[in-house]
């Protein structure tokens, strides 16, 4: 039996001395628990890192082959990374060290460290217009920019065109008093983004050392972003889920910190997990908070230009200041499951994240129509199938496999339009939708939220099947090609 691989949680290169005992697995009978004594961290000669675990029987076991270079203090995960590649095991980074470890971990300093190098810190430059009136010279209005701060994540990277993809509110690059003929509209028209341990701020040109701030050929002020400021463009938005993607240099990030990366997506989350926020609270730079998810589904509302909206949010405790707009949520595995976006003024242990699933799906969706060749489409889409749903029977599963639970519900359309592709694809008011099939791929339909959650995949050529329950009947549709005049922008 190999030995189980496993590291220090807090460790600089060199020899780490450990006292943890495993608890991987025995062979039957009295077996005297195997512990780490010591940890060696070099580099092999291809440059890579390499680990000589050494245990208390006396064997030791070497791990070649893991992502990051000797030195980098990380010894836990590059372990961790080296055990995948060795044995091929699925298992998140938090189950290895909680099955290979006996005692208390520090796995939530792992995460936010595996996370700082994807997070950004965000200005917005907008131009706004302000009048005063005065009874000896009347009404005067002046133009100036106005600055707004937030942060983002790294959610996708181009090698082949150079591009670094971020992803942050709408709110964050939205400005309701923007003067929308001099700045271009309410989009903020310069971007910034500072990533962490490289951070600055803008501060405003003072050429001739008056005290005063100069200005530009505008008259607005000049300010100066400083040698570690990346710029970004706008790729496009949607203020109905919060959600922006904005593009910039990679090599531009890659000068500042080679080992800038994008997130690492989770494949769920739920209620009770751990959930960390890492954003630009008060202005005062990259920060990290911590708290747990504290429900997966809650409807808020929002105002943004002067409507308001409601926005499907995961509910956390986990402390959000001005600032932490825009910010990634990350679990203990350093895995992104949301984007922050919310908080109670009343209540600090009651803030608000827009869902991974919102994210991705707004997100990629936003990429696609961006890089799809066609100017005519910018920003988000999706199809409208013509039916209304209602969710009834509502109710929590749990499953002691995996020791987590969902809630589930069951949904049925309460009507459906005529001519509409749920019209032509023959469902009925009264029909319980069970699973969406999109190019093959079933969709399991167990909230209401889910159906919306696919559509934001469906692109023009796609096909699509509905499997619906009828008179206690499991039936599936014939399939529907979707068209370009199917797909309706995303405000």
């Amino acid at each position: 039996m190999k030995h189980a691989k496993t590291a220090a949680i807090a460790a600089t290169a060199g020899i780490l001395a450990l006292g943890l005992a495993l608890t991987g697995c025995s062979t039957g009978g009295t077996v005297e628990a195997v512990y780490v004594t010591s940890i060696s961290q070099s580099t092999a000669e291809d440059g890579s890192s390499q680990y000589t675990v050494f245990y208390s029987d006396g064997t030791s076991t070497t791990l070649s082959g893991a992502g990051t270079s000797a030195g980098s203090g990380n010894v836990a995960r590059d372990a961790y990374e080296a055990y995948l590649e060795e044995t091929g095991e699925d298992i998140t980074y938090t189950e290895f060290l909680k099955t290979f470890l006996s005692a208390d971990d520090d796995s939530n300093a792992q995460a936010v460290a595996a996370c700082l190098n994807s997070t950004l810190k965000i200005y917005a430059e907008s131009v706004v217009t302000q009048s005063s009136f005065n009874p000896f010279w009347g009404t005067t209005s002046v133009s100036d920019l106005a600055i707004s701060t937030g942060a983002a994540v790294i959610y996708r990277i181009d090698e082949e065109s150079d591009t670094a993809y971020l992803v942050t509110n709408y709110h964050v690059v939205y400005n309701e008093d923007a003067d929308t003929q001099k700045n271009g509209g309410y989009i903020a028209r310069a971007v910034y983004g500072y990533i962490y341990g490289s951070e600055g701020a803008p501060t405003p040109v003072d050429e001739n050392g008056d005290g005063r701030a100069d200005t530009d050929s505008d008259g607005y002020t000049k300010y100066d972003y400083g040698d570690s400021a990346v710029a970004f463009t706008y790729v496009g938005g949607s203020v109905e889920n919060d959600i922006a993607v904005l593009k910039g240099s990679l090599s531009a990030l890659r000068a500042l910190n080679p080992d800038v990366k994008a997130v690492t997506l989770a494949d769920g989350y739920y209620v009770g997990e751990t959930a960390i926020a890492i954003g630009n609270p008060e202005d005062g730079g990259l920060s990290v908070t911590q708290g747990i998810i504290s429900t997966e589904y809650e409807q808020i509302q929002l105002e943004m230009g002067g409507v308001v909206r409601s926005y499907r949010s995961l509910r956390i405790d986990t402390p959000l200041y001005s600032g932490n707009s825009g910010g990634g949520l990350f679990n203990l595995d350093g895995e992104l499951i949301g984007i922050t976006n919310a908080g109670n003024k009343t209540d600090q242990n009651i803030n608000y994240a827009v869902p991974l699933d919102l994210v991705t799906g707004v997100a990629d969706n936003i990429l696609y129509y961006a890089n799809d060749g066609d100017d005519s489409t910018n920003g988000a889409y999706r199809i409208t199938l013509g039916f209304s749903v209602t969710a009834d029977s509502s109710r929590y599963v749990y499953d002691s496999a995996t020791g987590y639970g969902h809630i589930e519900e069951v949904v049925t359309a309460s009507s459906v339009s005529a001519g509409t592709i749920a019209g032509k694809l023959g469902l009925a008011e009264g029909d319980r939708i069970d699973a969406i099939v999109v190019n093959g791929t079933e969709y399991d339909v167990s909230r209401t939220f889910h159906i919306y959650d696919i559509l934001l995949t469906v692109r023009a050529g796609d096909s699509i099947r509905i499997r619906y329950e009828r008179d206690g009947s499991l039936q599936m549709t014939d399939s529907y090609a979707v068209t370009s005049a199917d797909l309706s922008p995303i405000s």
